[in-house]
């Protein structure tokens, strides 16, 4: 098993949910994954959340335990050489506050962070709670926000809830070679999504190809309640091949 890279708590996870056309995915599709559907439809999911207690290699790293991170990701599957699928998320942007995390994460990793400016707000008034996310790009301020019940329900089977919560693989185009890493974590609770607010210019950050869905009302909107998480470190899919071939000779 891959050693422990990272251990954290993920909390309050806003996921926004549009159907997009495979066509968009293209680009992004790391080398030996396949898109993944519910119910026959791709999607992109904005997904805003925030770090806690985070730790690498199980040492906390000054200043930067705490933080907001907002992402926009697709599903994919990987099938390994034994017959296992393995269902996982592509991130095509991940934006931070701070500046350290991302010349880690794309330096050593080939992620695609940024850094930005980042706000949250988590709040309840004895009926709702409320959860917000801000993040500025060119002096803009972007917000995904809903209000939902108080009390976490558990994720139905064969439902829209677990195809966006239970993915543990996460999946890296790196030129003509994938990184596959995965992430432990419980299956979540959800809260029942009440009411939602959603401003972002997907154009000026994401790219044209997402540029309509500022117009949009998205498919579906979520918000998880998440939990302790682990990251284990990467591997090459090229590992996987490499002994398939060697059991075939």
């Amino acid at each position: 098993m891959a050693k422990k890279f990272l251990t954290a708590e993920w909390r309050k996870l806003i996921m926004a949910n549009y159907v997009v056309g495979e066509e968009v995915f293209e680009p992004y599709l790391p080398v030996g994954t396949e898109l993944d559907r519910y119910q026959g439809r791709c999607y992109v999911s904005l997904v805003g959340f925030l770090f806690q207690d985070t730790r690498l290699k199980s040492l906390p790293v000054p200043f930067h335990r705490t933080f907001e991170e907002v992402n926009l990701r697709f599903y994919v599957q990987h099938t390994q050489s034994t017959g296992e699928r393995r269902r996982g998320v592509v991130f095509i942007s991940e934006l931070v506050p701070r500046f350290a995390l991302t010349l880690v994460a794309n330096m050593i990793y080939g992620e695609h962070y940024a850094s930005v400016p980042m706000r949250h707000h988590w709040g309840e008034d004895g009926e709702q709670r409320s959860v917000r996310y801000q993040w500025r790009h060119k002096s803009r301020w972007n917000e995904l926000q809903v209000r939902a019940a108080l009390r976490p329900q558990p994720i139905e089977a064969d439902s829209a809830e677990e195809f966006f919560t239970e993915q543990y693989w996460g999946y890296t185009k790196r030129g003509d070679w994938t990184s596959e890493y995965q992430v432990l974590h419980p299956r979540w609770m959800m809260y029942s999504v009440l009411q939602h607010s959603i401003d972002v210019n997907f154009g000026a950050l994401y790219g044209s190809q997402f540029a309509s869905l500022s117009e949009r009302e998205p498919d579906s909107v979520l918000l998880a309640e998440g939990s302790q998480i682990e990251v284990r470190a990467g591997e090459d899919l090229a590992a996987d091949r490499s002994r398939q071939v060697q059991r075939l000779h």
